[in-house]
C-alpha cells in the first residue's frame, strides 16, 4: 500500500503532521525525518533541488519514519516520469486549475493502459529490476495529491476531486491569499473563509484535504476548520526561526550570564 494513503486512511490516529524540505540537503532532510513528522514534502518547485538531488533526499528520508511526498515543479509528463523512476511514490502537483489538468497529472503517473507513463524496467523505482512484476503492479502504489491555489480552482473542487486517481486535495494558502488580493496574509478573514468552505466541501465528497501554515498557531486554526493533514513551515523556516531566536536571546543577555543548552 502507498504509505501516504495509509496515513490518510488511518482515521484512528491524530492528524498527520508534516513539513516542507526546502534546503535540498540530504543531511537536513534526514535530520528532519527523525524529528517526529509523519510526512514531509521534498520540494522541487521553489528550491534548487534537481533529479539527482531528489534521489539523495529519498535515500536520506528512507532512513527515517517520515513519509516523503515529492512536489514536482510543474504538471509536466516528462518530469513526472523521471521523478517516479527516481523512486518517488507520492506526488504533489502544484497549481491544478481544473478537471483536465488533474486528469493529466494522474495519467502521467500511470503506466498504460491507465496512463501515459513511459516504461523502464531498470530504475530505482523497480529496485533496479528486482521487484517482481513491477510494471504491472506499479500503478497501485502511486499517490496523487493536487494543489488548489486560486479561487477558480476551489470553485471547481468537486470536479477536480472526482478525477479517478486523485487521492487527496491540498489547499495552498500562500498563492490563494495572493490571488484573492491579500498577498502574504494567509489568515485574512476572506482567505480563512474560503479555506473553511473548501474543507467542508471536500469532507462532503469524502476526499482528504490538507494545507500548510507557518506557525503552530496557524496550523492549529487550519485543523480546527477541518483540514485532515497539515504541514508546518519548512526545514529552512524552522532553522531561521531558531537561529534568529538564539541571536536575539544573546543580544538581550548581559555579558557573562550563563545560558543553558546544547549544540
Amino acid at each position: 500500500m502507498n504509505e501516504f494513503h495509509r496515513l490518510l486512511a488511518d482515521r484512528t490516529a491524530k492528524t498527520p503532521i508534516g513539513t516542507w524540505v526546502m534546503s535540498a540537503s540530504p543531511i537536513v532532510a534526514e535530520a528532519v525525518g527523525t524529528a517526529g513528522f509523519d510526512w514531509g514534502v521534498l520540494d522541487m518547485e521553489h528550491t534548487p533541488l534537481d533529479l539527482m538531488g531528489l534521489v539523495h533526499l529519498l535515500q536520506a528520508v528512507g532512513n527515517t519514519p517520515m513519509v516523503p511526498v515529492v512536489r514536482v515543479p510543474w504538471n509536466d509528463t516528462v518530469t513526472v516520469k523521471r521523478v517516479l523512476d527516481a523512486g518517488a511514490q507520492t506526488l504533489l502537483f502544484p497549481f491544478v486549475q481544473d478537471r483536465d489538468e488533474a486528469a493529466r497529472a494522474v495519467a502521467a503517473t500511470r503506466y498504460p493502459p491507465d496512463g501515459v507513463r513511459g516504461m523502464a524496467g531498470m530504475s530505482r523505482a523497480s529496485r533496479f529490476g528486482t521487484t517482481p512484476d513491477f510494471l504491472r503492479g506499479a500503478n497501485r502504489t502511486i499517490g496523487v495529491v493536487v494543489q488548489l491555489e486560486t479561487p477558480q480552482a476551489i470553485e471547481r473542487l468537486e470536479q477536480i476531486a472526482a478525477v479517478p486517481g486523485v487521492d487527496a486535495l491540498f489547499v495552498g494558502p500562500g498563492d490563494l491569499s495572493g490571488s484573492m488580493g491579500h498577498v502574504g496574509n494567509t489568515v485574512h478573514p476572506d482567505v480563512m473563509a474560503a479555506m473553511a468552505a473548501a474543507a467542508r466541501r471536500a469532507h462532503a465528497i469524502g476526499k482528504p484535504v490538507g494545507t500548510v501554515g507557518g506557525t503552530a498557531e496557524v496550523v492549529a486554526r487550519y485543523r480546527e476548520i477541518g483540514y485532515d493533514y497539515v504541514a508546518i513551515a519548512s526545514d529552512l523556516g524552522l532553522l531561521m526561526r531558531a537561529a534568529q531566536g538564539a541571536v536575539q536571546a544573546l543580544r538581550a543577555t548581559p555579558a557573562g550570564a550563563r545560558i543553558e543548552g546544547s549544540y
